[in-house]
């Protein structure tokens, strides 16, 4: 089970308020009736449970569960395998209390980014009204990572609040009340875009928005509050970035992709436009394709390695409309140093993955550099001609 973190700045403030908020209802020994079916922002409003899609016998993530009723109701109707995930220690104290016995739930206290990157994959990932008190470009990624290839997300945000205010300009949080039962209340800070940047957040991310639907208030002369409900997929397929089909440099028709993988798993970066990638680039005049890998993983990454520790897996040759591109993949055996954003490149956010919970959106290249590396990994992408330069490995050493 991961470990509770404490969450950067707003979220930290976003915690302790749901704390308090849990703590409250402890005090006043409040009890909901079971759950009839998910409500997305008021009772019986928006889309059935039937916008999940599968849920029989589907491993499933609620996340932000609150006292759990809702993933009690998907286990006992649908027999769903259900983790339910909260990071206010209170609400998972109430969740226990009423369904702490029922088989085929499992309540989690936990930041909610650890846990999609320690627990994943899942076939439902859902969050009623939580996703706004998490900074998405911290959450997207995790959530992108831990849904299976043809997995559904669907979550609600917040699009006006009660005072009728609606969606902000940019990615900043911003103030608003949550109200406790009987009066009072806290401060939380919450991220409310537009329902195209949240498209946009989800695209970037390799996940295709299939619908979204609007709900609001029962009586918008009382309560002006709205909420758009989102579901998106993870595509089977891999998706990427667009490749240029300029013609290259005359220096730099060739490129190399950078393979490293250790005890934590597979180096990715996401590049700036939302693909994950192996560090590489082109090959510089006069340099060998190690030295090329040597430079550009130093370049990117921070990390030091010696041409003797880099083994060429052979070239990927494929085309981008009428343009010849061509790909080195390469096994880096040994380096030293931690893997960090470098000033002024295009790819960061570097992390290392398990192979069998590889990110969605893998670059093309990458993807058939990986691929050359480990034909038995399950990643689809362009058809390339491959030619190796000596026969792929099925076991690779780790290295450190």
């Amino acid at each position: 089970m991961p470990e509770p973190v404490t969450p950067p700045g707003p979220e930290s403030v976003n915690a302790e308020a749901w704390q308090a908020y849990a703590v409250h209802h402890l005090r006043r020994g409040t009890v909901l009736a079971e759950a009839e079916r998910i409500d997305w922002g008021f009772p019986g409003a928006g889309p059935d449970e039937a916008f999940l899609g599968e849920l029989t016998g589907r491993r499933v993530l609620d996340l932000g569960c609150g006292t759990a009723r809702h993933a009690a109701r998907l286990v006992r109707r649908y027999g769903a395998e259900v983790d339910a995930v909260d990071s206010a220690p209170g609400q998972i104290e109430r969740a226990r209390a009423r369904y702490g016995s029922l088989p085929g739930l499992r309540l989690v206290h936990a930041d909610a980014v650890a846990h999609l990157r320690d627990s994943g994959p899942y076939d439902v990932i859902y969050a009623v009204n939580a996703v706004p008190y998490v900074d998405p470009r911290r959450l997207l990624p995790a959530l992108a990572t831990a849904l299976k290839p043809g997995g559904t997300l669907c979550f609600s945000v917040l699009h006006t609040n009660s005072s009728g205010d609606g969606p902000s300009a940019d990615l900043t949080p911003r103030p608003e009340v949550l109200r406790f039962a009987g009066g009072g209340g806290t401060t939380v800070r919450m991220w409310v875009p537009g329902t195209g940047v949240w498209e946009e957040l989800l695209t970037g991310h390799g996940l295709r928005v299939e619908r979204v639907e609007t709900v609001a208030a029962p009586d918008p002369a009382v309560d002006r509050a709205s909420y758009r409900v989102f579901r998106a997929r993870r595509p089977l397929r891999i998706s990427a970035r667009p490749r240029t089909a300029l013609p290259p440099a005359a220096h730099a028709a060739l490129g190399v992709g950078a393979i490293l993988y250790g005890p934590r798993g597979l180096l990715l970066g996401r590049h700036r436009r939302g693909t994950w990638e192996l560090p590489g680039g082109t090959v510089e005049p006069g340099e060998s394709l190690e030295e090329t890998v040597v430079r550009e993983l130093r370049e990117e990454t921070g990390l030091r390695a010696d041409p003797s520790d880099v083994r060429l897996l052979g070239t990927s040759l494929d085309r981008v409309g009428d343009v010849v591109r061509m790909t080195v993949g390469a096994v880096v055996g040994r380096w030293t140093g931690d893997a960090a954003d470098q000033p002024g490149e295009s790819v960061g956010d570097w992390r290392w993955y398990p192979l069998d919970r590889l990110p969605p959106s893998l670059f093309e290249c990458s993807a058939q550099s990986l691929t050359a590396w480990r034909p038995d990994l399950p990643i689809d992408h362009a058809p390339a001609r491959f030619t190796p330069y000596a026969a792929p490995v099925t076991a690779p050493a780790s290295a450190g």
